[in-house]
């Protein structure tokens, strides 16, 4: 039996509003959270992502409220992220209206937050998000690559990412499911928002490296870089933001553009 590929919008949220950017900075105003989930829904996307990108940085809790009014109006799985630390915030979201909750920093500063949320809610509810960026200082790295002439490993950064943690990007996506993640949302900075498509060596050793489902982010910027990510990797999931958002494609039209070039997907 093959597995239907998911196709995900995501929502980057700052004060209340869907934002982009371009390697995690220059964010710009995208639109109505609340408006862009109902059409997101409407149009057929798999699920949603919603990411209160500052959250960690200004050290606080994922606009709870925002969380319930997207959830009342979407009728698709709900990722939600952002700030969370605590079992008891993770419930608070889990309450809110969302079906998963995703962790990043959260669980660099404190991984056994991630066997505890698995524990209290279930491996399927629990995300960890990893944002990842190519460092060229290889005397640092574990797992080199080389790309061209130029030789790198993947390092995991936090708080939105803007802080380097010197964790090697598979070390930590290996520990992260031996300590009960039900899935990975791994994001490559060096692409996202760039539109020149996802980072393909970063997410093949990735799906390569678990048995958890992954989720591709960063970089997405026409149907083609979909079914790029699909074909060149096991991946189980593509994530865009910019194409969808600015309706440059919408989610039927990427979805019958990966089942016409022999993608399994939902329609």
């Amino acid at each position: 039996m093959t597995l239907t590929k998911r196709v995900i919008p995501c929502l980057d949220i700052k004060n209340g509003r869907v934002v982009k950017g371009l390697h995690f900075g220059s964010i710009k105003d995208a639109g109505d959270p609340i408006v862009l989930a109902e059409k997101y829904s409407n149009e057929g996307a798999d699920e949603l992502i919603f990411l209160d990108i500052t959250a960690s940085e200004e050290q606080r809790e994922t606009i709870k409220t925002l969380v319930t009014k997207v959830a009342q109006v979407i009728d698709i799985p709900f990722t939600v992220g952002g700030g969370i630390k605590t079992l008891q915030h993770a419930r608070d979201i889990l309450l809110s209206g969302a079906d998963k909750v995703a962790i990043n920093t959260g669980a660099v500063k404190n991984p056994e937050i991630i066997t505890e949320l698995m524990e209290l809610f279930g491996k399927q509810c629990i995300v960890v998000a990893i944002d990842a960026k190519r460092n060229y200082n290889i005397e640092k790295g574990k797992n080199i690559f080389t790309e061209g002439q130029k030789k790198f490993w993947f390092e995991v950064f936090v708080y939105g990412g803007k802080k380097g943690t010197s964790l090697d990007v598979i070390d930590w996506a290996k520990k992260v499911e031996e300590l009960g993640a039900g899935e990975i949302l791994l994001t490559s900075i060096d692409m996202d928002g760039t539109k020149d498509g996802y980072d393909i060596i970063l997410t093949k050793e990735i799906v390569d490296s678990v048995h958890i489902p992954v989720i591709a982010s960063g970089g997405c910027g026409k149907p083609d870089h979909m079914l790029e990510i699909f074909k060149k990797s096991n991946v189980d999931a593509a994530l865009a933001a910019s194409i969808f958002h600015y309706d440059t494609h919408g989610v039927v039209g990427v979805k019958q553009f990966l089942k016409d070039n022999s993608v399994s997907v939902r329609l």
